[in-house]
């Protein structure tokens, strides 16, 4: 019997002050079963960086062919594909060559700098790519956000986010690798 997605609604409110982009989204976020509780929050961060009206999670990590969020465009091009952890280089070529923009970040400590060492040429060859890495202790704090029911606040300024509800908030400052 196959697992079924957890569901978790979001309210999140965003105040980018980056981009001057200010606005409460309600988000329905399904935890694949074999997603962790910190990659869903990644997602959620992913979203507040990137905020806009046509911005969406996708089915995620039960398709292939679609990425962890993206943005259409009125004509259905798309404007912007968002990959988390540590894509291979079929996968970022596909990225780069279907959006006008594409964004990887990871979160893994280590494993996401053995990463970059090995794929940092093959990213280099993309000018429409951009790559993030998110601090893993700070991304580990994200879990103590974690409700089925979460009202959360991104308030972004010079490239930081802080994330939280009324009693913690979590500072995370993408480190950027390229772009």
């Amino acid at each position: 019997m196959a697992l079924k997605a957890t569901i978790y609604k979001a309210e999140l409110m965003v105040s980018d002050m980056d981009r001057n982009h200010y606005q409460t989204y309600n988000l329905t976020i399904a935890q694949h079963p074999s997603e962790t509780v910190e990659r869903m929050m990644v997602r959620i961060a992913a979203f507040a960086l990137n905020a806009a009206d046509n911005l969406e999670f996708t089915r995620g990590l039960s398709t292939d062919d679609e990425p962890d969020l993206w943005a259409h465009s009125l004509s259905d091009e798309v404007e912007l594909w968002i990959e988390l952890g540590q894509p291979d280089e079929k996968r970022i070529r596909k990225a780069c060559n279907k959006a006008q923009k594409s964004v990887i970040y990871t979160y893994h400590g280590r494993a996401a700098q053995l990463w970059w060492e090995q794929m940092q040429n093959t990213c280099r060859r993309f000018s429409n790519l951009s790559v993030f890495n998110f601090d893993a202790d700070a991304i580990a704090q994200l879990e103590g956000l974690v409700d089925r029911s979460m009202r959360l606040q991104a308030n972004i300024q010079d490239g930081t986010l802080w994330l939280g509800n009324n009693d913690t908030s979590i500072e995370l400052t993408p480190e950027r690798l390229q772009g």
